[in-house]
């Protein structure tokens, strides 16, 4: 399912960027532009009201409305690597790769399967979106994230704390920060969530997600893609480095094994020279 206009405008600016070694920039072209102002009041908003009877009573209906939307958009996706994660797994921090505002139904899949609650890292802008995907974004167990140091220091970690410590949930946290629609290669991280992992001392589950152009059209100009979601290994936290080592300890990785596992499931070096086909489902 394509979501967003003007995809060749967009899909120039991921060549663009990609040669320049922007990987972390925005490409989309409609997001909603923020003032530091409008940020935090979605952020104070969400510390104030996220444990509200309102709050919650959202939480419980898009939560319902997403797990029948992982169930049609997952009808065919692949899980392998499900064996690597440990019986008694407690809570962690999820990276994976970003590519399309439905992919995180592919994590919410896996971790339907293994029982366990995800909540989903979104950036600001997505809280402002409209109808139906804007309540989606706004309630389904997503926590804002902006580059205020007092939030992030405070109330965004007090959260990661509740929920993957003390209540021993997931948490999806995007490390190549901005979504680069159906783009299949994988792209240096920022350091965010490994420090977050460092700093509650709690393991990344390194994933990948593979997709596969398929027969019918979606599009004039896209055919459909299914997903196979690679999961690659539980990296845990080195008790012998400190948070700033272990960040970028995580970091290098977690990186190194999604480029392995792109390498080995596209069978090609990675590059970044831009290729049409780095576009899944392109068909120009």
């Amino acid at each position: 399912m394509i979501v967003g206009t003007k995809r060749d405008l967009v899909i120039e600016n991921i060549k663009k960027n990609a040669c320049l070694g922007l990987f972390n920039d925005k490409v989309e072209l409609d997001d909603p532009i923020l003032t530091e102002e409008d940020e935090k009041e979605i952020t104070d908003n969400y510390i104030y009201n996220r444990n509200t009877f309102s709050y919650k009573t959202k939480t419980v209906v898009a939560t319902i409305m997403q797990n029948v939307a992982t169930h049609m958009i997952n009808k065919d996706t692949v899980i392998l690597g499900i064996e690597k994660l440990p019986k008694d797994l407690k809570g962690a921090i999820i990276t994976s790769n970003h590519f399309s505002p439905l992919e995180n139904t592919v994590i919410k899949h896996m971790c339907n399967k293994i029982h366990k609650k995800l909540s989903i890292i979104s950036q600001t802008s997505n809280f402002k979106m409209k109808g139906l995907i804007g309540f989606l974004l706004n309630y389904a167990n997503t926590i804002p994230i902006n580059h205020d140091a007092r939030y992030l220091a405070k109330g965004f970690y007090g959260v990661l704390k509740e929920k993957i410590v003390e209540k021993e949930e997931m948490v999806l946290l995007y490390p190549e920060q901005e979504m680069w629609f159906n783009y299949r290669k994988p792209r240096p991280p920022k350091k965010g969530a490994y420090f977050f992992a460092s700093k509650l001392n709690v393991p990344i589950i390194s994933c990948f997600v593979e997709m596969v152009d398929m027969d019918k059209d979606d599009t004039e100009e896209f055919k459909k893609v299914r997903y196979v979601l690679h999961i690659l290994d539980v990296i845990y936290p080195n008790p012998n480095l400190d948070t700033k080592e272990n960040s970028e300890y995580l970091a290098s990785t977690d990186y190194e094994k999604k480029v392995k596992c792109y390498e080995e499931v596209y069978d090609k070096s990675l590059s970044y020279d831009f290729e049409k086909c780095d576009i899944a489902g392109w068909k120009v």
